[in-house]
């Protein structure tokens, strides 16, 4: 049986290892351009994923000046399907402050029905960002 575990990153090491994962995913399975990748690093609250201890996701939240917002979900390609992206999105949802009134996404529209799940509503046009189509969406409370 697989064992899935989400932590909070607070080693060097932990965030290196989710560094791996988002230029695996982004950078090189998306062609997202690496610049636009790597910003925001140091004000961002970032989560690793271990299936049997070896890292296969990564995500982040930040405070901006809107509010929360959670962002940089990525699953390595031989473990989607697996329910990763869904305890990412818990994982961040349950570490925000008790007072987060407004939690928001750039969601991959493949992604959106993951996100609905947990109360976010998609709302304005759709984006382009890093060469890929987005629509942001914001949790109902």
């Amino acid at each position: 049986m697989e064992t899935l575990q989400v932590n909070k990153v607070h080693s060097k090491d932990d965030l290196e290892k989710v560094f791996a994962v988002r230029k695996t995913v982004f950078v090189d399975e998306q062609n997202c351009p690496p610049e636009l990748e790597w910003e925001h690093e140091e004000e961002s609250v970032h989560f690793l994923a271990l299936l049997n201890g070896e890292p296969c996701g990564a995500c982040r939240w930040r405070k901006t000046d809107k509010g929360y917002k959670l962002e940089r979900f990525a699953v390595l390609k031989e473990h989607r399907g697996k329910r990763i992206g869904q305890a990412l999105v818990a994982a961040a949802l349950s570490d925000l402050p008790g007072d987060a009134g407004y939690i928001y996404l750039n969601a991959q529209l493949d992604a959106m029905r993951m996100y609905s799940r947990f109360g976010f509503i998609a709302e304005g046009e759709q984006f382009e960002e890093a060469g890929i189509q987005h629509l942001k969406m914001v949790k109902k409370l």
